[in-house]
């Protein structure tokens, strides 16, 4: 097996470093390009973009939502839909950097304890963010979002909390792989169920090496029914569209598609 440079790795940081830096810094010429936050943002003037989690919890509350805001929502939800998966974990998202440092280090140390939990775990808690949003006429998950600290810390200093993205970090280096992105937040839950049929897609041709594909997946059960022959490629909303299998072992016939219309499923004999 030979490895290749990372250059799914490579896109992905220059995205999210990308768009941070459009929230921090003014263009020469041109100012501030985007203002607000990854909540609810506007782009060059014109575009307003909202994430759409952060929508239907304000629409649960009660909150009355305007035309450009609703619209916002709509637009980002098409686009995530249409594409599939957790693209906003592995491409947007700013705690992406976070868990993912605690993951290398936790690799390089050779850090070994996991406390098992399941990955059915974030669903519960996304359920329970919007029940509390309906409940308590608020956007329950803004209130502890570690994107929306992450964020608030880069942008203006403000280390109110701090704490939290320490216990976050210390958590995936610490006790669990991946804990806080495969298994706790609901944002990426969310995402999951909302691109459950998106149509850019890993698929496979051939019968490759896979096995350093799948370590090296953060999300690793979206590509059993590759390895095991049952599909020719991934479907599931749970898969981050990261490129990460294609990165740790360029033989084992993965690629990222598009995928316009579904082939049906063949029965083996």
């Amino acid at each position: 097996m030979r490895r290749r440079f990372p250059y799914w790795l490579l896109a992905r940081r220059s995205v999210q470093l990308a768009v941070l830096a459009a929230f921090m810094y003014e263009l020469p010429g041109l100012g501030r390009v985007v203002t607000g936050n990854l909540a609810s943002s506007t782009w060059f003037g014109q575009l307003h973009l909202t994430d759409p989690f952060v929508a239907l919890q304000a629409l649960l509350a009660g909150q009355a939502l305007g035309a450009a805001a609703l619209i916002g929502a709509l637009v980002v939800a098409v686009a995530y839909a249409a594409l599939g998966g957790r693209l906003y974990c592995a491409w947007i998202c700013p705690i992406n950097l976070l868990t993912d440092l605690a993951h290398w280090l936790r690799t390089r140390l050779g850090i070994r304890r996991h406390v098992p939990v399941s990955r059915h775990v974030r669903y519960g808690v996304l359920a329970a963010a919007l029940c509390a949003s309906a409940a308590g006429s608020t956007l329950a998950w803004e209130i502890v979002n570690p994107i929306t600290l992450l964020q608030r810390e880069l942008m203006f200093g403000v280390s109110s909390g701090s704490w939290l993205l320490v216990v976050l970090f210390l958590f995936d280096l610490l006790y669990s792989r991946r804990g806080w992105c495969g298994h706790l937040c609901p944002v990426g839950a969310f995402y999951a169920l909302l691109g459950r049929f998106g149509r850019l897609q890993v698929g496979a041709s051939g019968m490759g090496e896979r096995s350093a594909s799948v370590r090296a997946c953060p999300e690793p059960q979206v590509l059993a029914p590759i390895v095991s022959g049952q599909a020719e490629a991934v479907r599931s909303g749970e898969c981050m569209r990261c490129g990460a299998c294609m990165d740790a072992n360029p033989s084992a016939g993965l690629g990222m598609r598009v995928r316009i219309v579904a082939r049906p499923r063949i029965p083996r004999a």
